[in-house]
């Protein structure tokens, strides 16, 4: 009585066996066929096609670990400038260190405070391409998974976006020191140190050993002599021949600058949640999420260095609770690192939605800039 279902089942099993073996056989023809073709050359031409083979896992076996593998991640890194506040303001005068003297006279030597934000950034363009490898920029990077765009991926484009976001900040926090920061008005003569630091983070973030136009420099290379400018400028604030402009309205311009590129990110996050509500399947929500988070971990360190180099304009102004309540958001929207991302729909009890989540945090920071800026315009 039970024979024909029997049969039944047994003829669907078989079915499916089947084609998931004329499937894998499919799959494997290609490898297969360069396995015959392989053996059957010369020892030469074998040599040479497996070191290229060789050289292919190498460099794919290389990238999936610097993307996965993160180094001296860390959101408390501004943390030794929390432990040192103090309501001078950067360039000016400190105390001397002991001892020290200018030259030929015997009187002390002048020193002045460097900057924090030059400091923090040079800290982050370290992290970027020093401590970590610069993912941008890697031939494999550009290669994609055999065509695929890593950005349609579900992992190997999250560490390449966080960078990017702090990459942004760091654009952004340049070309400010630049135009307002490192100089008197709009009349005064530009510091070269910090034009050649713009000049280096405003290189092509994707640039490797050839470019389109032939051979040219690789991001992470040029990237560092940002550092080496940024550290070479804040060398000179310290020994009082350079110039930083801590006044109430070039902090009230840089928070302008700060709240219109978080408030660009937000958008790029709404966008992205209106045009999908596929959950964890969603592959392009990850690198996003991490954008946004790359910003928000550099703007922590630069907004904690930005009150210690304008901290006479804070304590004038009574900013101090205002500052340190957005402190608190920023370094508690840190907290947020999902393993994977989800863009599920807002209303959804399965699939939750990190995007919205990352955008609540970004428009609270941004409230709370604008809420400074009003109190710094009075």
């Amino acid at each position: 009585m039970l024979d024909p279902i029997v049969s039944f089942f047994a003829r669907v099993f078989h079915a499916i066996g089947k084609g998931l073996g004329l499937l894998i056989g499919a799959l494997l023809w290609p490898f297969l066929w360069l396995g015959r073709w392989y053996t059957r050359r010369g020892w030469i031409l074998r040599a040479v096609v497996g070191a290229i083979v060789a050289g292919i896992i190498g460099l794919y076996g290389y990238f999936f670990y610097v993307t996965q593998f993160w180094t001296n991640f860390n959101p408390d890194y501004p943390a030794s400038l929390v432990q040192a506040r103090s309501t001078t303001g950067a360039g000016e005068p400190v105390a001397a260190a002991s001892g020290a003297t200018s030259s030929g006279a015997g009187q002390p030597a002048q020193s002045c405070k460097p900057s924090a934000i030059a400091g923090i950034a040079a800290d982050l363009i370290d992290f970027n391409v020093n401590q970590n490898a610069w993912i941008s920029s890697m031939l494999v990077s550009n290669a994609g998974l055999f065509g695929i765009e890593w950005r349609n991926t579900p992992f190997f484009d999250n560490k390449a976006a966080f960078q990017l976001g702090i990459n942004q900040v760091l654009r952004r926090t340049t070309t400010e020191l630049v135009d307002t920061l490192g100089r008197v008005r709009g009349t005064s003569q530009i510091d070269q140190n910090l034009q050649d630091a713009r000049t280096a983070m405003a290189w092509s973030e994707t640039a490797w050993y050839i470019g389109w136009r032939g051979p040219t420099r690789p991001s992470p290379s040029v990237f560092r002599d940002g550092i080496e400018k940024l550290r070479a400028f804040n060398a000179s604030l310290e020994r009082c021949q350079a110039t930083f402009d801590a006044r109430a309205d070039n902090l009230m311009q840089f928070l302008d600058r700060m709240a219109g590129d978080i408030g660009s990110t937000s958008d790029i996050l709404r966008q992205r949640i209106e045009l999908s509500d596929a959950g964890w399947f969603d592959l392009r929500a990850d690198d996003r999420f991490w954008f946004a988070y790359g910003q928000l971990y550099a703007y922590y360190g630069i907004l904690v260095a930005s009150r210690s180099d304008f901290g006479s304009v804070i304590a004038e102004r009574n900013l101090t609770v205002l500052w340190t309540r957005m402190e608190e958001n920023l370094r508690a929207s840190l907290n947020v690192q999902p393993w994977i991302i989800s863009n599920g729909n807002e209303s959804s009890a399965i699939f939750p939605s990190h995007l919205a989540t990352m955008g609540f945090n970004l428009l609270q920071v941004r409230s709370n800039l604008v809420e400074i800026r009003s109190v710094l315009d009075r």
